[in-house]
């Protein structure tokens, strides 16, 4: 199953659409066609299915239960960037022509870190042009700098964005 027909991800993507990252089971399962993420969700949605990919995301720790008795679910602040994350992969806008490029030059004993920054450009599409140089033309800059951030990065890496590149 790919991506785009993930029941995971379209919970996720709810999530964050909604006001204040809540929505009730029951209001999901009476309406899904109000929550489909920009109408790529195509199959009839199931209770069981629903209740299965809800456990599995309160088990990953990425939405808790707020309401016992109305079944109210939220993201987590991991929920939201795994959301987040999501959305950047599914985004399919028209290029900007701007390129989007990734440079680092992370230290050995930030391995962890500098290993995840590469695997999140490999998951987002970025192409490699050199070790430590990664380029797209997905508009993801504002959400790597922050993630870069996050991580505590920010020093070695950098994030530029160009209108004008020659290859």
């Amino acid at each position: 199953m790919g991506i785009k027909n993930s029941l995971t991800n379209l919970i996720l993507l709810t999530l964050e659409k909604s006001v204040d990252g809540y929505v009730r089971f029951e209001h999901f399962t009476y309406n899904p066609h109000l929550y489909a993420y920009y109408g790529w969700w195509d199959r009839p949605l199931k209770k069981s299915a629903l209740a299965l990919a809800l456990k599995r995301l309160r088990e990953n720790g990425l939405v808790e239960l707020i309401d016992d008795e109305e079944l109210t679910f939220r993201l987590t602040d991991n929920g939201r960037d795994k959301a987040l994350w999501t959305r950047m992969k599914l985004i399919d806008e028209k290029w900007d022509g701007k390129w989007r490029i990734v440079i680092w030059d992370v230290p050995e004993k930030r391995r962890v870190a500098r290993d995840l920054l590469r695997y999140k450009l490999k998951w987002l599409g970025f192409k490699q042009l050199q070790k430590s140089v990664w380029i797209t033309k997905k508009n993801c800059t504002q959400a790597l700098r922050d993630f870069i951030k996050k991580m505590g990065i920010k020093d070695w890496v950098m994030v530029i964005e160009s209108d004008n590149m020659d290859f």
